[in-house]
This record gives structure tokens, C-alpha cells and sequence, in this order.
């Protein structure tokens, strides 16, 4: 944050009291300047780095899962400056009196309106801005295409593997400097294994879920490309990449992961599973098994309980005898105070930055990551087995954040494990490189995984780690668009709709309704699956639009099959496709005689009523009492409770049906638990029901044009 920037905000205040004129202009404009500073002060408090790629993911993917209450301070503190941001200027506009106009009122608002910008622009809001645009901004990935490695021929050593990450866990915290005593215990496991040094994490691997998909993929972790805030309508995480976990698979491994927290945190789970992993165990599992709850943090579940697990699940995979990775994922480490477990209620540690409980969370994991290794390490399976010990991404805001602050920042990553020589290597790379240097321990010929390189490997060798520490990175975003390109592949040019409505789209498979923005290349340049009805209506497209939905959001007369998409160009030229076009596939790219139609306007489903009884089989009517009917026709429909199956739909014309009452005829085949009541509206329409009842009508038939 620029440091005149508070003196910019209060010579903001001073010429917003000078003149009356444009007063509340001028304070709705700082109030909103303000606000966005706190919510930034508020970000950066969680990500240590402002708005960046992590706050992007986390935006999209959502929080579900995350202990929210470990950050009550903070979100306190965020809501006393968001109150302060409003009350302040518009109390000053409030209270100022009138004066000012004039030459005087006219030089106090130029000046108030020259400030405002300089002060904007110099803003953390504006230097962040630029930094995502750098990063979204469309680079060519073909031309780092030929760097992206699969692993495909088989392993000539196949030994087991226990990936042990730690949370935040970086190797600064074993600097014996700055933290005597800390870890002696990793400390001295360090002087055992293969070390690397200065590791960093590159852009789109420095929060978890990006740390894992970087280190077991070689790729930085970007959201698909758009404005999505949820990733559950997709089938797949990263479907375009060929993960370690993968490759083991294919190898004949058994995979497991073990985790404290909820594998629904940003998309944990759904990255495991569409990578190879056999089994996630998370928090959920360990409450169904009957773990206490003092052994839970806001987060999850305790490393020392976890730790426990990963060395019964050790044992069993051991025992087993088929090749295993068995990945865990400890938590009390995390940011901003960690967690203290039961079995670590003795942990001292005396430090000249005061009683701070993080420290104590550290303390716990060097005894309990160092007692998991040598308990595998004197197992009767050392010798075919394989330990890293690494840790995630860097330390985000903490108790210790001044400390680290002055400390050379670095994570770790150790390997321990027969015929790996102890020695530590200082050659940079990143946590990209983690997976491909595993590989090479494994195999000596294999040396890449996605973008990374190995550490071991002889000569220097285009990377994407060395892309982000040179010349500022401005070569990185080509890899930032190749990973992009991952979440859909790249051949994206056909649209298909399968049996279970979902839009196959290259490789991944996406729940509608989807806006789907193509560039002149016919990349897609956005997918957006939030508020995709307003979106088509309100975007111009640079080359052509594609808009997927059930046919009821387009088509007022008749139905020409359940889903339909429109295609709108440039030219404003646009084309409904319907039926068993779609399931056979539509060509984007191709130049198709475009239809000289009004540019349509997408209806959104709206539920307005809600029937919860047990319906048997037969005929009924359904009768609503309605107020505030919007002023075009619409379709009216009766779902399962589940939204799935449509039993009912009825075109209504308002006005048509005396005394607002709406009728929908509904047949039953088989019985049902309950039913929604929609009405696909307009965006800026609404419907308001007052009552509803369901009366049997036994002359009651469903048209053959409400079948879905």
C-alpha cells in the first residue's frame, strides 16, 4: 500500500467538507473508495498478498468448508472500517454547511476530482487490478505447448510413496536464527534427505488446493476461463491434465488421501477424484467414525489424529503388497494462530516474540510429521518406500508475519528413502518442479510432469519455474493460458448435449444453463454460468456467443425438443438449434446460415411454489393465486422436488384466466414425494403467489408438448 495514501484519503475528506457542490456525489464517491479499501485491507489479511489468483479461485469455487470463525478478528475489524467508510463521508456531507460555491466550490470539486483519481490509481485496488489483467490477459499458449510433458512409459521402479504435506509448513521456520529450537526434529530429518532449497511458489500455486495441484500436476491452478462462482456444475476439476496421481494409477498404485479438513473446500475433493485418488478421507469421514469432538478444530480434524491414520493406513497398504501413494495433509499449521491437539497440551516453547500459540502448533508438527517418518522409516517396509515431506505453499498472514517478513522466504521439500543420497541442493525452481523430481527418484529417464522439471536434472531446461523468476515474469502467462485451456482442452469448437443434459464442451461436461464467449481464434474466452440468462442479453459479442438452456428459455409456441442453444455473432446474425441437433452436435466454428430473427431473451427459471405432500399416481389440478403477473406470456411448470423430472408445463398468457388464479393440468404416472412450481420468467420480471392448492381432476391429460 502506497504510504501517502492515508494522507490522500484525509485531503479527500477536507475538500469533500470545502463545498457543498456535488457534495453527496462526491461522498457516495469515497464511501465506495472506502469500502473497497476495507474490503482489501480484509483480503490481504487472508491472503497475504492482496486481491490475487487465490482470492479469484476462492471467489469462484466458494468457502464452504473454510473455519470462517478462525477469522472473526479480522471480519470484525473489516466491518468496523466498512461502518467508519460509510458513516464518515456521508456524516461530513450531512453536516457541512453551505458554503463554497462559486470559484471557490469549482476549484474544491476539481480538486477533489483530480485527488480521486491520482488516489485510485495509486491504490493497492488499481496495482492489483493491473496484476490480474496481466495474468487474464489472452497470451499465447501455443507457444509453451511443446513444454507440457505426460509421463506414459512405465515406471522401472515402482516403490511406494507417502507424500506428507504440511500446512503453510515452509522451510523458513527451520532457520535456527530466527527460530532456535523450533524444529529439531525436521531439522535433523532435513540433514537425512535429499534438501531442496529455495523452492518458491510460483503464481496459481500459493494457497492449498493450488500448492497440490502444482505439486502433482506441474501446472499452476487458474479457474476456468469466465466468471463462474461455482465450480459443482462441472463434472470435472482440470480434466485436460495428466496428474501424478494419474500416472500412478496407470501404473497399478493404489491411491489414498488423508485430510483434516472438508474435502469440499475449494474443490479439494473434486481435484482428487478426477486425479487418480482411489480414496478421500476428510473431515466428514473421521466424525462418522466416531472421533471425538475434542479432537476437531474449526477447520477439521487434529494432526495428531490424522497422523495416527496415515500410519494405519500405511501399515494396510503395506500389507497389501500392490504399490501405493498415500498422500496426507495436515491443518493445525494453518494461518492465522494454528491449533494446538490434545496430545501436544505439553508443547513449551520459549521465544523472544512473546506466547504465541502458532509457534506451539509448529512445535507439534515437527514432533508429529517426525514421528509418522521414523515410524515408517523402522517399518519392515522402509526399503520400498519412498517419503516426502513437503510443504504446501509459503506461510499466508500469521502471528508471525514480521517476523518472516525479514527472513529469505523458501518452502520445504525433502525426500527420504533408500538409495536417495542426503545432500542439499540450492537450485531455485519452484513447487511445480515437486512431482517431476519424485518421477526422477522413481525412474532416472523421467525428468518432466506437466510443467515442472525435476531438481536432479543435469543442465538448465525451459521451465515454467524459471519463466516466473525471469524478467518478471512476463513470459509466465503463456503458461497461465495453457493451464486455463486444461479445465476445457482445446478442441472446444463443437456443442453437444447429452442424455443427462449435461453441455459436453472438449473434454469437460457442464451443467446448464452456460454462456459460452468465443474469440476470433475460437478460443473461449469466457464461460459463465452465474447469471447466464442476463449475460447474454446485456453482452456484445467480439466474435460469437453460444447460450445452452432448456428450450422453455427461448421458445414461446411450441417445444422442438428439451434443450436448445442460441448462436449470436458479431453481425448480429443469430441461430436457434434444437433436438437432436444439439445431441448430435453443433458446430460453432462452422458458417451456418444465420437467421434474420429478433435477438431473443432468455428466460430464467423461477420457483414460486412449493408442494410437499406425497402425490399418488393420477390427475390433478394445480391452482394458484397470483398478484404482480409480469406483463408477457410465459411457461409454467411442475417439477420433482429434485428439479429433474417435469411433470407438467402450460403456456399462460396473462390476463387469460379471470381473477389471477393460474391452472396447471398435472398427470401422475407414478407417485411422487413433492413438486416445485416454476415459472420461466424474464430477468427483470417477477411472479408473486399467494396460495396454491392441488385438486384431483381425474379428466386431467398432460399434453404431449409438456413431456420433458
Amino acid at each position: 500500500m502506497h504510504p501517502l495514501l492515508p494522507l490522500a484519503l484525509v485531503a479527500l475528506l477536507c475538500l469533500l467538507a470545502a463545498s457543498r457542490k456535488w457534495i453527496w456525489t462526491k461522498a457516495a464517491l469515497l464511501a465506495l473508495l472506502l469500502l473497497a479499501l476495507s474490503a482489501w485491507w480484509l483480503v490481504d489479511r487472508l491472503s497475504g498478498d492482496g486481491i490475487n489468483a487465490a482470492t479469484l479461485y476462492h471467489l469462484r469455487a466458494g468457502v464452504d468448508g473454510a473455519g470462517i470463525s478462525d477469522f472473526s478478528d479480522q471480519i470484525a475489524a473489516f466491518l468496523a472500517l466498512a461502518a467508519v467508510s460509510l458513516v464518515v463521508p456521508l456524516g461530513l456531507a450531512w453536516l457541512s454547511p453551505a458554503r463554497g460555491g462559486g470559484r471557490r466550490g469549482a476549484l474544491a470539486l476539481a480538486g477533489f476530482v483530480a485527488l480521486f483519481a491520482l488516489t485510485v490509481r495509486f491504490s493497492p485496488l488499481y496495482t492489483d487490478g493491473q496484476r490480474i489483467a496481466r495474468s487474464l490477459r489472452p497470451a499465447d499458449a501455443a507457444a509453451v505447448a511443446a513444454e507440457y510433458r505426460q509421463p506414459a512409459v512405465p515406471l522401472r521402479n515402482r516403490k511406494n510413496i507417502v507424500w506428507i504435506y504440511g500446512e503453510s509448513l515452509e522451510r523458513t521456520y527451520l532457520d535456527p536464527q530466527a527460530f532456535p529450537g523450533l524444529m529439531p526434529n525436521l531439522s535433523r530429518l532435513a540433514g537425512e534427505a535429499l534438501d531442496f532449497r529455495d523452492v518458491a511458489s510460483a503464481e496459481g500455486s500459493g494457497w492449498t488446493i493450488a500448492g497440490l495441484v502444482a505439486s502433482m500436476c506441474g501446472v499452476p491452478l487458474t479457474t476456468a476461463p469466465g466468471d463462474e462462482n461455482s465450480m459443482g456444475r462441472m463434472d470435472q476439476f482440470l480434466p485436460g491434465a495428466h496428474c501424478l496421481g494419474d500416472y500412478l494409477k496407470e501404473q497399478g498404485y493404489a491411491t489414498r488421501f488423508l485430510g483434516g479438513a472438508d474435502a469440499d473446500f475449494a474443490a479439494k475433493g473434486a481435484f482428487l477424484a478426477s486425479h487418480g485418488f482411489d480414496r478421500v478421507k476428510e473431515k466428514n469421514d473421521y466424525r462418522a467414525a466416531g472421533v471425538s469432538r475434542r479432537h476437531f478444530s474449526n477447520w477439521g480434524v487434529h494432526d495428531d489424529v490424522l497422523l495416527d491414520d496415515a500410519w494405519d493406513s500405511f501399515q494396510q497398504l503395506s500389507r497389501a503388497g500392490r504399490p501405493f501413494l498415500l498422500t496426507a495433509l495436515t491443518m493445525d499449521t494453518h494461518h492465522p494462530a494454528g491449533h494446538l491437539p490434545v496430545s501436544c497440551r505439553d508443547i513449551r516453547y520459549d521465544s523472544p516474540y512473546g506466547d504465541i500459540g502458532l509457534l506451539k502448533a509448529l512445535k507439534c508438527s515437527d514432533r508429529l510429521i517426525s514421528r509418522l517418518v521414523e515410524r515408517i522409516r523402522r517399518s519392515p517396509w522402509a526399503d520400498d518406500t519412498i517419503i516426502v515431506v513437503a510443504s504446501d505453499h509459503l506461510a499466508m498472514p500469521n502471528d508471525l508475519s514480521e517476523v518472516l517478513a525479514g527472513l529469505h522466504r523458501e518452502n520445504l521439500l525433502l525426500f527420504l528413502g533408500p538409495g536417495i543420497r542426503p545432500r542439499s541442493i540450492a537450485r531455485g525452481g519452484s513447487t511445480l518442479d515437486s512431482g517431476a523430481t519424485l518421477l526422477q527418484l522413481l525412474d532416472p529417464d523421467k525428468q518432466a510432469l506437466g510443467f515442472g522439471r525435476s531438481l536432479l536434472a543435469a543442465g538448465a531446461t525451459a521451465s515454467a519455474s524459471a519463466a516466473a523468476s525471469r524478467d518478471g515474469g512476463k513470459d509466465y502467462p503463456r503458461y497461465l493460458a495453457f493451464a486455463r485451456q486444461l479445465w476445457t482442452g482445446t478442441d472446444t469448437r463443437t456443442l453437444r448435449v447429452d442424455d443427462d443434459g449435461r453441455v459436453v464442451v472438449g473434454r469437460q461436461r457442464i451443467q446448464p444453463p452456460l454462456m459460452l464467449e468465443y474469440d476470433r481464434d475460437w478460443n473461449i474466452r469466457a464461460m459463465v454460468l452465474n447469471d447466464a440468462p442476463r449475460q447474454f442479453i446485456d453482452r456484445q459479442p467480439d466474435n460469437v456467443l453460444a447460450y445452452v438452456d432448456r428450450c422453455t428459455a427461448f421458445l414461446d409456441d411450441s417445444l422442438r425438443g428439451e434443450w436448445c442453444a442460441a448462436l449470436w455473432d458479431r453481425n448480429d446474425n443469430l441461430q436457434l438449434y434444437t433436438g437432436a441437433q444439439l445431441r448430435h452436435g453443433v458446430q460453432v466454428s462452422a458458417s451456418p446460415a444465420y437467421t434474420d430473427v429478433p435477438r431473443p431473451r432468455p428466460r430464467r427459471p423461477l420457483t414460486i411454489g412449493v408442494e410437499d405432500q406425497r402425490m399418488r399416481a393420477g390427475g390433478y389440478q394445480l391452482l394458484l393465486r397470483a398478484r404482480d403477473l409480469p406483463a408477457h406470456p410465459f411457461w409454467l411448470e411442475a417439477v420433482s422436488s429434485q428439479g429433474r423430472v417435469i411433470h407438467a408445463r402450460e403456456w399462460i398468457q396473462p390476463g387469460a384466466q379471470a381473477g389471477d388464479l393460474l391452472r396447471l393440468p398435472l398427470w401422475l404416472d407414478t407417485s411422487v414425494e413433492g413438486l416445485e412450481v416454476r415459472a420461466w420468467l424474464d430477468y427483470t420480471e417477477f411472479i408473486q403467489v399467494d396460495r396454491m392448492a392441488v385438486v384431483r381432476d381425474r379428466n386431467a391429460r398432460v399434453a404431449q408438448a409438456t413431456h420433458g
